[in-house]
C-alpha cells in the first residue's frame, strides 16, 4: 500500500490563479472548473482539488506527469473520486492499483490523502471497487 498527502494555503491558489487566469485551464479539468465555480468559494474546492493531484502522484511515485492526468469527480452528491488519464493511468495500470482519496479544507487551508489499493478482479475483468453511499458525511 502507498499513500500520498498534500496541504495547501488557499490564498496561495487563489492569488497565483488571479494573476495568472489561464493557470486553472493547465491546472484543472473543465469538469472541475464547472464544479468549483458552482461553489460559494470556488478557489477553495480547486485547492483540495489540486491537493488531491499532488497526493495521487505522490502516492504513485509519479516524476512526470500533467496536472490534469488526475481528474478529481464527484464530492456535491457523494464522495469525490478520481480518473486517472495519461501517466496517472499508465502507472496505476502498471502497478495494478486503484486510488481512493479524501479532501478537505477550512476556511485557510485545504487537504488531501490518497491511498493505493489493489484492484478487483473478475474473470478477468478489473473492476472498481463499489462506493458505498452510507459513508457519505
Amino acid at each position: 500500500m502507498s499513500v500520498g498527502i498534500d496541504l495547501l494555503e488557499i490564498d496561495r491558489l487563489e492569488q497565483a490563479l488571479a494573476r495568472r487566469p489561464r493557470l486553472a485551464e493547465r491546472l484543472f479539468t473543465d469538469g472541475e472548473r464547472a464544479y468549483a465555480a458552482g461553489r460559494a468559494r470556488p478557489g477553495q474546492h480547486l485547492a483540495a482539488r489540486f491537493c488531491a493531484k499532488e497526493a495521487v502522484a505522490k502516492a504513485l511515485g509519479l516524476a512526470a506527469w500533467s496536472f490534469r492526468d488526475v481528474e478529481v469527480l464527484g464530492g456535491g452528491d457523494g464522495p469525490p473520486h478520481v480518473r486517472l488519464h495519461g501517466a496517472a493511468a499508465a502507472r496505476a495500470a502498471e502497478l495494478g492499483v486503484e486510488v481512493e482519496i479524501s479532501l478537505t479544507h477550512t476556511r485557510r487551508d485545504a487537504a488531501a490523502v490518497a491511498v493505493l489499493g489493489a484492484q478487483r478482479t473478475v474473470t478477468g475483468t478489473t473492476v472498481s471497487r463499489p462506493r458505498d453511499p452510507s459513508l457519505r458525511v
